[in-house]
């Protein structure tokens, strides 16, 4: 125990954690800050936040300059925060998930909201491999495509374990899914909202097809405004960030049994995403206790805080050169299965409801 601490110690009391710290929380509230406003409500804070800790590589650049210690410093500290923060961050988020409204209000889109899911993923995975798209950003931008943009990137990249020497490569396919899904969700969510109601769908299939199609909440908020009906909007796609829970648990076994280096003997090493355990109990706390359901809005902000400081941290260690080389197959993945997703989300408001 007291090697535990001494080793958590030496990685957080540290001038570069300090300096990483501070600036990845300004980069997240400068991505809650600036989301209010019209040009920046489409991308939401969390991407905000990460394109401002992509710009923050410069200063840190001349900070790092000719000094390993420091170099290295920054990269642990950004590794750690985006590592840890990321899996606090979605626990809170669990807080604005009510269960209550999803079970009563939502019942019938439960299982709009898992064939969606698990037909949508296996699809973009599918078209993805073979674009070329390595295994793991290829699930990862399946992941957001079909569920709920960043967060499930990031939930899902918790299932996903690698060897130590393979961290590097696993930031960039975070940070180029997540790129990848919020570019793609703005652009269709401006497409739903200037090209559906042409369709002669009713109000309620406009927003059913927004919050079953559209990558982040941000957009089917958008589009449900915009079609009059947020909350339709809103529950439909509460409905496939639930989904986000079992998805994690299969492709964790998925991909312990297809990926995972074989350790102790020819076993294999099976990493289970608990924190998505934590992230149902903050549902069902967030919901049936009256206590903290008066503070749940605050619980949601502080996940968000934590989440945008963890997207800022994937900035600064961003590879550029990386990104541009092999985020193109994996944005063509995203915009033909996006286009599919549409259309099933449809036929699944045209059949289903009125």
């Amino acid at each position: 125990m007291v090697n535990f601490f001494d080793t958590w110690k030496k990685k957080i009391c540290t001038i570069d954690m300090a300096l990483i710290a501070v600036l990845t929380l300004l980069a997240s509230f400068i991505g809650s800050w600036l989301k209010q406003y019209p040009g920046f409500k489409l991308l939401g804070a969390l991407i905000i936040a990460l394109l401002v800790g992509m710009a923050l590589q410069l200063p840190l650049h001349a900070y790092k300059k000719n000094n390993d210690l420091r170099r290295a410093g920054v990269k642990s500290a950004a590794g750690l925060i985006a590592n840890k923060l990321l899996r606090l961050g979605i626990i809170l988020l669990g807080f604005n998930l009510n269960l209550h409204d999803l079970f009563t209000e939502g019942i019938k889109c439960l299982p709009i909201a898992a064939v969606l899911v698990a037909v949508m993923v296996c699809i973009t995975y599918t078209i993805a491999k073979l674009l070329k798209v390595n295994p793991q950003l290829a699930m990862l931008t399946a992941g957001g495509t079909s569920i709920c943009g960043a967060a499930a990137v990031m939930g899902l990249s918790g299932s996903m374990p690698v060897l130590p020497e393979e961290e590097d490569e696993k930031e960039q396919n975070e940070v180029m899914a997540v790129a990848t899904v919020a570019i793609m969700g703005t652009i269709y969510a401006l497409a739903e909202i200037f090209i559906l109601p042409h369709f002669g769908m009713s109000t309620q299939q406009l927003c059913i097809t927004a919050g079953a199609s559209l990558h982040e909440i941000a957009h089917a908020v958008a589009a449900g405004g915009a079609f009059n009906n947020i909350h339709v909007a809103t529950i439909m796609k509460l409905a496939r960030v639930l989904m986000l829970v079992p998805a994690s648990i299969f492709i964790a076994i998925w991909w312990n049994a297809r990926h995972s280096k074989v350790e102790n003997g020819g076993k294999h090493k099976i990493s289970f995403p608990w924190f998505m355990l934590g992230f149902i109990a903050a549902s069902v706390i967030g919901t049936y206790v009256p206590f903290i359901t008066a503070h749940t809005t605050t619980l949601v902000a502080a996940g968000y805080v934590f989440l945008g400081m963890a997207m800022a941290a994937l900035g600064i260690n961003v590879n550029f050169k990386v990104i541009f080389k092999k985020g193109r197959a994996a944005f063509a993945a995203s915009f033909l299965a996006s286009i599919v997703l549409v259309i099933l989300a449809c036929a699944a408001a045209k059949i289903f409801f009125v």
